[in-house]
């Protein structure tokens, strides 16, 4: 059975994630891979719109259902992002000044705030980099700087009115190196 991130989350209306540097369900650019796996650790510029009335902030988040690790792994966590915002720009996953007012990075996997870049181990197959956006009912999510995401996702449960999710691909040969996906996986 394939790891769904959405498995057990409400059911809410959908509105609109778009990226222009990669669509729905394809690769990502090699710049959003990690660091150390051939890419810049750098978050992807994304685009937004039709989110529900109501909409007084937004929370974005990473996951990569397909990890190995039982649990997936959550790449970056943005909270309180201001409900008339409807776009972050490439590189906001680790530039603060490209962040719009009042938006706040949480922890990652790692323990830090910043954007993860994708990196699945070698060998894996494909892997779903997960991004979400949940349009939320409250101007700011009341949590700690340093909880974990699974928390956020707790705690932006009883306020989401709306949900928007893109997914990018990339995958990892056996020695290591970054790997175009063939057509059909």
């Amino acid at each position: 059975m394939t790891n769904d991130p959405n498995w057990k989350l409400p059911s809410v209306p959908a509105f609109s994630l778009t990226s222009p540097d990669f669509t729905n369900g394809g690769e990502l650019p090699l710049w959003v891979r990690g660091a150390a796996a051939g890419g810049e650790d750098r978050s992807p510029e994304l685009h937004w719109e039709g989110a529900p009335a109501g909409t007084k902030s937004y929370v974005l988040t990473v996951f990569d259902p397909d990890a190995p690790s039982g649990s997936g792994f959550w790449h970056w966590t943005l909270i309180d992002i201001p409900g008339d915002v409807t776009s972050l720009p490439a590189g906001a996953g680790t530039d603060d000044s490209l962040l719009p007012a009042g938006a706040a990075r949480r922890r990652n996997e790692y323990g830090t705030d910043v954007f993860i870049g994708a990196a699945p181990p070698a060998g894996t197959g494909p892997h779903r980099y997960t991004y979400t956006l949940s349009a939320l009912d409250v101007p700011t999510l009341e949590v700690a700087s340093d909880v974990t995401p699974a928390i956020v996702g707790l705690r932006l449960r009883p306020h989401i009115i709306g949900r928007a999710q893109l997914i990018g691909l990339t995958q990892t040969a056996t020695d290591g190196t970054p790997e175009p996906l063939t057509t059909g996986s």
